[in-house]
């Protein structure tokens, strides 16, 4: 039977690795959004349509809190396990997790 170490290492990687993608995908719906007013604007358009495409933007917004919340709960959850588990360090899939928590920091909101 596989060690039970390394599934949790494998769980959690994969969730850390999503949610970094779900942030990747939030921050660029806001540019294409914001380009997207922008347009509108240039353009020219009804004042009605640049409104609702501001309450779009305003949607995508609100996700983002909620996205780094869970990015950041989940990339401290892998890091004390990893921390722990130092004994797994040869093992591919703690490696795996090594990285995938490397580029989650870039993702990480700045703690200001």
């Amino acid at each position: 039977m596989a060690d039970p170490r390394i599934r949790q290492i494998k769980i959690k990687s994969g969730v850390l690795k999503r949610i970094t993608k779900e942030k990747i995908v939030c921050d660029k719906e806001v540019d294409q959004q914001n380009k997207r007013i922008q347009k509108c604007k240039d353009e020219g358009q009804d004042e009605h349509n640049i409104r609702k495409q501001e309450e779009v933007l305003q949607e995508c917004l609100m996700m983002i809190p909620d996205c780094k919340r869970r990015l950041v709960k989940a990339y401290s959850d892998l890091k004390v396990t990893l921390e722990t588990e130092q004994d797994l360090k040869e093992n591919e899939d703690y490696i795996t997790a090594i990285e995938i928590l490397k580029e989650a920091e870039n993702q990480l909101p700045e703690l200001a």
